[in-house]
């Protein structure tokens, strides 16, 4: 969802600052800052409208078995068609095909590029039945469907250009093609079967394993739901009622703008799943006042960065990413909110841990009680919130309806907020514009996942992917730390021009057998994979979410950047820790109460981390006064905390006693050392209180 489509977001009160949300066309510019979109107008934008009512009118069907087609059953494979054929087509419309293309108007080129993408996938899902009957996806289709998916082909790369950039087809399109010559000697590791090109055609587009497999599953199951729901969120005044609660519960505490940024960016994320989305809404309000607060323009654009990354890994409701976990690994999506809940959770106390201490060091103050909204005022506004979530985690978790809950969530919602709401209720022109948004939304993701199961189907069409985690392994000599690491390497090298779910797609099909062989969990190894992929949202040169943050912040971009990378650099160690225990991910015998364990020593060791990154300690002080032991503390107490964070057993020589006790005895001479020498040390007079 773009900033032009959220909800206005209040300010707490005698807090000024730019709200870009207050018209259309200053949130269009915003968001033209992050990719380069065409605004639909007239036929077009009533088009996409009806479009989508229709999507989600097909998506209702299906879920809830409401038979709308009376007389006639949906094959699953026809209502994907059938979505693609709504979908994908605006993508030609609403993404310019170059820099220099106009966005006042459709050029006659997005014209046919619409007509053949719809053609081809209505003659597509017409044939689809039959081709599963007559077994045409290994063979033997007519002359018509094969002109018909090539063009699909060709059209969906096109797509997947305009919505990924050419990173992103630059990184697919040779493994689509790449069952053409599987056979060729020189491709080592990689050779497998080969295929010709009609075959390969029409495994690509009447297989349940390319370009209607897993990714476009996940969006026709459960995406679709889940966005809808997060769009009526932002778009009954969400967006309001979470960081009005933010900042006035964290608003008065040192460094309290940079609090309320992760509390509000946390909040948000966990119903959006989108980080350019949360980076838009909140960094609107917080970064301005977090420079007003003391914070350095570059260092409020990472904070809001980091925290915003963190919304595709925040349950209840993720990105796009971890329904398709929920499909690789044919598990609930409950059961993948769940695994997240810890590594959320450290990740967001990393952070706020990170915050504190730089805070402290540089002696930020909190924003004034009396500069805040009241904690009961904004309950008042916003209760019924709490229900509408409430009800989609019971649906969630108890019932493992999760096809289902985000309907009924949304419906609860709606009926709330017409009830109670007096400036937020819904008019018609309110559903148009719900409409649009999810339209778009619809569009960009189509445009993503349908060409990267593609990529999925080119690796089950050679029967590659066993032999090349065997290979793996021979290379890795078995080693599960070395394997590890050059997955985190390879994650965050692909994450930088790839987006998350198709760096996560990627290593789901080429690394995590070779880590499941090495009798690691498997959730833990998909959440492992998929954590590393999210980082390159703050990683340069890419770090689309540094970037954003950047424009609000009015800093130089790399260098936000690189700012996103030290005040997020303790999330890149989180992921190695629930790998080595899956209790993290809550897996694995007597879970919850091993994991809770678990995560208090990780919360322990983070705390120590954070306090040797920003050179303060809490507890202890200000590591500057420490002369010049200053930098080997530092380096004592990170490397003490990754210790004590760090799970005993497994693949992990050392017990849970031994590494606990080992990390105990680095941390408590250093914080002895470094309080002695504190101590000894006068207050310098800019940081005694009046």
């Amino acid at each position: 969802m773009s900033v032009s489509d959220s909800a206005a977001v209040a300010a707490p009160k005698k807090i000024e600052f730019a709200d870009p949300h207050a018209t259309d066309a200053a949130g269009n510019m915003q968001e033209a800052e992050v990719t380069r979109v065409r605004t639909l107008r007239g036929v077009w934008r009533w088009a996409l409208i009806v479009a989508t009512a229709a999507t989600i009118l097909l998506c209702i069907n299906q879920q809830f078995s409401l038979r709308f087609f009376v007389g006639y059953t949906q094959l699953n494979t026809e209502y994907f068609y059938l979505l693609i054929a709504l979908m994908l087509p605006f993508t030609f419309l609403i993404f310019p095909g170059t820099a220099n293309a106009p966005l006042d108007r459709i050029p006659w080129y997005d014209l046919v590029f619409f007509v053949l993408t719809f053609g081809s996938a209505i003659l597509l899902m017409r044939t689809v039945r039959k081709a599963a009957e007559a077994g045409w996806e290994f063979g033997g289709a007519p002359t018509s469907v094969i002109v018909a998916g090539l063009i699909m082909w060709i059209v969906l790369m096109e797509a997947l250009r305009r919505t990924g950039g050419w990173s992103l087809l630059l990184s697919v399109f040779p493994f689509t093609v790449y069952p053409l010559f599987a056979d060729a000697r020189w491709l080592g590791p990689f050779r497998g079967t080969e295929s010709t090109l009609e075959q390969a055609i029409s495994y690509h587009v009447l297989s349940g394993e390319s370009l209607l497999g897993i990714p476009i599953q996940a969006f026709a199951d459960t995406v679709i739901g889940f966005l809808v729901f997060g769009t009526a969120l932002m778009m009954t005044g969400a967006g309001k009622f979470f960081i009005n609660i933010a900042f006035a519960l964290c608003g008065t505490f040192r460094g309290g703008a940079a609090k309320v940024c992760i509390f509000a960016s946390g909040l948000l994320g966990m119903m959006s799943g989108s980080i350019i989305s949360n980076v838009l809404t909140a960094g609107t309000m917080t970064i301005p006042v977090m420079k007003k607060s003391g914070f350095r323009a570059s260092y409020a654009g990472a904070i809001e960065a980091c925290a915003s990354t963190g919304a595709v890994l925040a349950p209840p409701v993720m990105g796009a990413t971890a329904f398709v976990i929920a499909q690789f690994l044919n598990v609930s999506y409950a059961e993948v909110a769940v695994a997240a809940i810890i590594p959320a959770a450290l990740y967001y106390v990393g952070l706020f841990m990170q915050v504190d201490s730089y805070a402290a060091r540089h002696n930020l103050k909190g924003i004034p009680r009396s500069e805040l909204p009241k904690v009961w005022d904004t309950i008042k506004e916003g209760w019924y919130y709490v229900f509408v979530i409430a009800l989609l985690i019971v649906m969630l978790l108890y019932f493992k309806r999760e096809s289902h809950a985000p309907f009924f969530a949304t419906a609860l919602l709606l009926v709330l907020n017409q009830t109670f709401s007096k400036d937020t209720r819904w008019t018609f022109s309110t559903i148009n514009k719900f409409l649009e948004v999810n339209g778009r939304t619809f569009v960009e993701l189509v445009g993503i996942l349908a060409g990267c199961g593609l990529l999925i189907g080119a690796f089950s069409m050679t029967g590659v992917v066993s032999s090349l985690a065997n290979d793996l392994l021979r290379l890795a000599g078995d080693n599960a730390f070395l394997l590890l690491a050059m997955c985190a390497f390879t994650s965050l090298v692909l994450g930088l021009g790839l987006t998350t779910t198709a760096c996560y797609i990627f290593l789901a099909i080429l690394v995590a057998p070779a880590l499941e062989k090495l009798g690691l969990n498997r959730m833990a190894v998909h959440m492992f994979i998929f954590y590393w992929g999210m980082l390159s949202s703050i990683t340069p040169p890419v770090a689309i979410a540094s970037f954003a943050a950047a424009g609000i912040a009015g800093s130089p971009a790399m260098k936000t950047g690189w700012e996103s990378m030290w005040v997020g650099s303790i999330i890149y160690f989180i992921p190695f820790f629930f790998v080595l225990n899956p209790a993290l991910v809550l897996q694995g015998p007597d879970p919850y109460l091993a994991g809770l364990g678990l995560m208090l020593l990780a919360g322990i060791g983070t705390l120590f981390i954070c306090g040797g990154i920003q050179g303060y300690q809490a507890f202890v002080g200000d590591l500057s006064r420490t002369g010049a032991l200053e930098w080997p503390l530092r380096v004592l107490l990170v490397i003490g905390g990754f210790v004590l964070a760090t799970p005993g057993g497994g693949i992990n020589p050392l017990s849970q006693m031994q590494i606990t006790a080992l990390g105990l005895a680095i941390l408590a001479p250093t914080v002895l050392v470094a309080l002695i020498l504190i101590r000894r040390q006068p207050v310098p007079s800019q940081l005694r209180t009046p």
